[in-house]
């Protein structure tokens, strides 16, 4: 079991537990916590704009260029902690994550 801690654009905070690995945009989504994926996961609209807690940022992959050029447009970008949802995947190291949905731009 997976549980993740996300903390809606209302400032509501939701547990989720998941029963396998899948992908975070998907699973916020799906959930309805205010991540819209406009472009379906192809890392070129930034509606899924979240912020990982920093004690996390190092168990997870660095952006790529083109994420990281996605999250620098927007407005609300902030450098050790913002990430594109469609990007990562939660899987068993990420057991307990704190996640934040970012405000739309």
């Amino acid at each position: 079991m997976i549980t993740l801690y996300v903390t809606d654009g209302a400032g509501e905070r939701h547990t989720l537990n998941l029963s396998e690995n899948c992908g975070l945009m998907v699973v916020l989504r799906s959930n309805n916590l205010g991540v819209e994926a406009i472009c379906g996961g192809c890392c070129s609209c930034g509606t899924c704009h979240v912020y990982i807690d920093a004690t996390w940022t190092v168990k997870l992959p660095a952006p790529s260029d083109e994420e990281t050029e996605v999250l620098v447009a927007g407005s609300f970008y902030r450098p050790l902690e913002s990430r594109l949802a469609c990007q990562l995947n939660v899987t068993d190291e990420l057991n307990g994550i704190e996640i934040t949905v970012a405000p739309p731009d």
